[in-house]
């Protein structure tokens, strides 16, 4: 893992704009200068404003990283989904996003793009032809193109943060033993996530 001071000339750029939390994998991706500049690129391209409201994508994100145990993408929350209506009640209601009376917040179209994200996260294989016709019960064509393209990279990135075991610069109940389940959502009432693009109100 490089440190900025580290980073190679052409990408000091981007290390020097970003806090060490907000600079994740590239520490990492750095090693490959055109890979991570790439990365960069690929994943600001999927933060643009887009077809789907950045409350969703952020809803997606959590809910992704909570079966991934991505402790950094937990820990931290957008300021875009915060201005977006994501605040830490509904980050809980995530736990059970299918109980309305649990999660009595989200929509329908977001638990049919959250069931998406949960079957890519744990068992892609049983998307089928029902479960797509649930999106498409509530998203145009684009729209669904935007969710699998987010859910996708937030599975597979996700997947890669843990496996790195990024977890130095976050908050102490991120940190936690390999093999302890940990949640996005605090479950003693506290919020301990850390805010990127903003600051707190």
């Amino acid at each position: 893992m490089l440190t900025a001071e580290e980073f190679p000339e052409d990408l000091r750029d981007m290390a020097e704009s970003r806090t060490p939390l907000e600079l994740g994998n590239l520490r990492f991706y750095a090693h490959c200068p055109e890979l991570a500049r790439a990365y960069a690129t690929y994943m600001a391209e999927l933060r643009r404003p887009g077809l789907l409201s950045r409350r969703l994508v952020e809803l997606l994100r959590l809910r992704v990283a909570f079966h991934n145990q991505c402790r950094s993408c937990m820990a931290v929350r957008y300021a875009d989904g915060a201005e977006d209506g994501v605040d830490e009640n509904l980050v809980c209601q995530l736990a059970s996003p299918d109980d309305p009376t649990a999660a009595p917040d989200l929509t329908d179209a977001e638990r049919a793009a959250l069931r998406f994200a949960d079957l890519m996260a744990t068992n892609h294989l049983a998307i089928d032809d029902a479960a797509i016709a649930d999106l498409r019960g509530h998203f145009s064509e684009a729209e669904v193109v935007e969710i699998g393209m987010n859910v996708a990279a937030f599975v597979g990135y996700g997947r890669l943060s843990m496996a790195l075991h990024m977890v130095d610069e976050l908050p102490e109940r991120f940190r936690s033993a390999s093999g302890a389940m940990v949640t996005p959502w605090s479950t003693d009432g506290g919020d301990d996530a850390v805010l990127i693009g903003g600051a707190k109100a």
